[in-house]
């Protein structure tokens, strides 16, 4: 058994943990630091600020998860000024050894390595995934994050997409006003402009135009903490509206990846866990014509685990060096 750093560096926030890992899973995740990526200048800084709170020397190894593609020689985050150079991690954070991954990424590694416990029925068979086969991974939150880990003798392989990127398809009048709607400021409409954070504002919008209503704007965090209380009709109505195309676009993914089962993560998943049973998420999944049986074959399910891109953070480490 070893130690090791973990980390899950996003846009607004940067997590740090000391992991336990052995036999190439991890064993334990100690309590998470979150620091405002705005209140340091860098990932270096920030790795210092965390060093002084543990109250003893870091471990010499890390599994890194950031929001951003792991490519090319200078990696920028889109909401975050930090900028990394993956050739100066060990020498800027006094490592040995670390592995570098997309936070989607990490994401899969965590559903790969999480038990069943830390997982919530949703549709389908409450039944365990397949121990030989594909588990998609669907994480609405800033984005659409899209991934999937294929189970394969006792072995488990990691792949984040760019699957959030796929065509918005609408399936009845009223998502065809909402893509209309979008359509005169985007050429292109995707289906992670409706199923992430702020897609839920800009269903609201359209449903606000379609009965000619005249809304006050409000931001993305306002908007959701509205239709979760459940008091506004159409903001309740956005929110069933994004159940609907959260289902949709799951079972287009599962589809498209040839899954046996899907899991439901990212930063909404646990805030809408409850809506999502009560919606028409499960009939919109199963929705898929000649293939509907087949849909309603695969257990869907909700990763419950607090911190999915830290713990997957060092599960991608484990996995790697195990």
């Amino acid at each position: 058994m070893s130690e090791i750093v973990a980390a899950d560096i996003g846009g607004t926030h940067a997590r740090f943990a000391i992991a336990e890992i052995d036999g190439g899973r991890v064993t334990a995740l100690g309590e998470p630091v979150t620091l405002r990526t705005a209140d340091h200048a860098s990932l270096q800084t920030a790795w210092e600020h965390f060093a002084g709170t543990l109250g003893r020397p870091l471990p010499r190894a890390a599994g890194i998860a950031i929001a951003s593609p792991v490519t090319g020689e200078v990696i920028k985050f889109t909401n975050n000024p930090w900028i990394i150079r993956p050739a100066l991690i060990d020498a800027q954070l006094g490592l040995d050894d670390h592995t570098l991954v997309n936070d989607f990424g990490a994401v899969g590694h965590a559903v790969a390595q999480l038990g069943p416990d830390h997982f919530r029925h949703l549709c389908g068979p409450d039944t365990p995934f397949a121990e030989n086969g594909i588990t998609s991974i669907v994480g609405p939150g800033t984005g659409l994050g899209v991934a999937h880990v294929l189970r394969r003798d006792g072995r488990y392989f990691v792949s984040e997409t760019e699957g959030g990127h796929i065509d918005f398809a609408p399936l009845d009048t009223i998502e065809d006003a909402i893509l209309a709607r979008l359509r005169t400021r985007y050429r292109r409409v995707s289906a992670e402009r409706i199923v992430s954070g702020p897609g839920l504002p800009e269903i609201h919008a359209a449903l606000a135009a379609l009965e000619g209503r005249a809304v006050a704007e409000m931001d993305d965090k306002s908007l959701w903490t509205l239709a979760l209380q459940g008091g506004d009709s159409l903001a309740t109505a956005a929110l069933d509206r994004f159940c609907l195309s959260l289902g949709a676009v799951a079972g287009d993914i599962a589809l498209a990846q040839g899954a046996s089962g899907v899991v439901i993560a990212g930063g909404l998943g646990l805030r809408i866990a409850d809506r999502l049973t009560q919606s028409g998420f499960a009939q919109r999944f199963t929705a898929k014509g000649r293939f509907e049986a087949l849909m309603a074959a695969m257990p869907v399910k909700l990763v419950t685990y607090p911190q999915p891109g830290l713990y997957g953070a060092a599960a991608a480490y484990a996995a790697a060096k195990g």
